[in-house]
């Protein structure tokens, strides 16, 4: 298993900063919050994103995404929607980043043409996205937060150069169980985001393993050489215990999470 964290949980710091967080506590990689608050955005100069990278290479740190806020299924024209998702893939081919994600953003309910919405755009950016070395992925969030929801566009879309993002909290708040999440993203699943909160009406971050949510459940079926990714909402709740203390511990109990699902599918094995 690989691990990352998101530098949602770590608002403004310097790249230099969480590069070197990731590198002391065993993180592998980086989600790197694109938004003009960060150091890094779709904005940022061709110099900038060359010094960025070689901070992340130079700590050995690779970045796992680019974190934008592109809304595929949100009513209005698409030409915004196409460009903001193109200028996220450039960025993240600059920062050599696998993937890019993108929210629903299709209403509370849902609009009944968002799906078609995220699908048209979904199937024109891809093949833009693949030719860089990218994949988008629909993060199950918001209008599509269940796994069901989202596969059901991605799988109209069929295309390898759109995915899904798995985000732990919305499919649980979605009512969805992790086996029933990881069924319907099979073929579409990019990488995972975890996190922990005490109920569905206290939603301020806790440290990994002190909350309410599956995630033994939900580390259980990653795919093997897949990526866990650590997503502390810091920025949205700032009165939320800072995240650097907790990086250790937090790579700790996921790796314990890891071994302990290792073990149950060896016991199954054993005749």
């Amino acid at each position: 298993m690989r691990y990352a964290f998101s530098t949602l949980g770590l608002p403004g710091t310097p790249l230099e900063r969480s590069a070197e967080l990731a590198a002391t506590h065993g993180y592998q990689g980086l989600e790197l919050r694109a938004h003009p608050e960060e150091p890094l955005h779709p904005a940022s100069s061709a110099g900038d994103r060359a010094a960025g990278l070689r901070t992340l290479t130079s700590a050995g740190v690779t970045v796992l995404g680019v974190a934008g806020y592109a809304r595929v299924a949100a009513p209005g024209p698409d030409e915004p929607v196409l460009a903001e998702i193109e200028a996220l893939v450039r960025l993240a081919a600059d920062l050599e980043a696998p993937y890019v994600r993108v929210f629903p953003g299709g209403g509370e309910p849902p609009r009944a043409d968002a799906d078609d919405h995220a699908v048209r755009r979904l199937r024109a950016a891809a093949p833009f996205a693949e030719r860089h070395g990218v994949r988008i992925l629909l993060e199950t969030h918001d209008s599509h937060r269940t796994a069901t929801a989202t596969a059901r566009v991605l799988d109209r879309v069929a295309h390898p150069g759109a995915g899904a993002l798995w985000d732990v909290l919305h499919t649980w708040l979605g009512g969805e169980s992790p086996a029933g999440s990881s069924r319907a993203l099979a073929g579409h699943l990019g990488y995972v985001q975890v996190k922990d909160v005490a109920s569905a009406q206290e939603l301020t971050p806790l440290e990994l393993g002190g909350g309410a949510l599956p995630l033994a459940e939900a580390v259980a079926l990653v795919p093997p050489g897949g990526w866990l990714c650590w997503e502390y909402e810091k920025r949205w709740y700032p009165g939320a215990g800072t995240l650097p203390e907790r990086l250790g511990p937090g790579r700790a109990y996921l790796e314990r999470l890891v071994r302990a699902a290792r073990a149950g599918l060896e016991r199954k094995d054993t005749p």
